[in-house]
């Protein structure tokens, strides 16, 4: 049985977090066994922050790949700590590299990968990609199945 007494969020009501350094990733234990190691991907297509010079709202389509090693993120935690941007004010960059370095200080995968595709601001998509390392040897990474921005066509 997977161990969740210690899980604060899961289960019942949590309130968004003020802020994302708030927000608490938590964790449960995994197992991963032996052969490659598995690829867990989360998908938040309707990400939202602000910009920190007008405070109009951004939006971006997030992808984070991880190879999990003793440690998973638990999804609700995540979906909080996410939210928790909609009031914060930075510019993609710093979001992007933002959720990537926290994840990866919660759950120490053996290897993770984060890709920001911000929606034009100005005209201008903008798209930030981070990783931890190399990816583990015999891992399937699958594509991130986010097309570059071209408009409505």
């Amino acid at each position: 049985m997977t161990e969740t007494d210690k899980l604060t969020q899961l289960g019942g009501k949590a309130e968004t977090p003020a802020s994302p350094e708030a927000a608490v990733l938590e964790t449960v234990p995994f197992a991963r066994g032996d052969g490659p190691p598995a690829i867990v991907r989360f998908t938040c297509p309707e990400f939202t922050s602000l910009c920190p010079v007008t405070g109009q709202p951004d939006f971006a389509h997030i992808v984070i790949d991880y190879a999990p090693d003793k440690r998973l993120v638990e999804s609700k935690s995540l979906k909080l700590f996410l939210t928790a941007f909609r009031n914060h004010g930075a510019f993609h960059e710093e979001c992007t590299l933002m959720i990537g370095r926290r994840f990866a200080e919660a759950a120490k995968p053996l290897w993770l990968r984060i890709g920001g595709y911000w929606y034009p601001r100005g005209g201008i998509p903008i798209d930030i990609f981070w990783q931890t390392g190399t990816p583990p040897e015999g891992a399937w990474l699958p594509e991130t199945g986010v097309a570059s921005y071209r408009g409505r066509g």
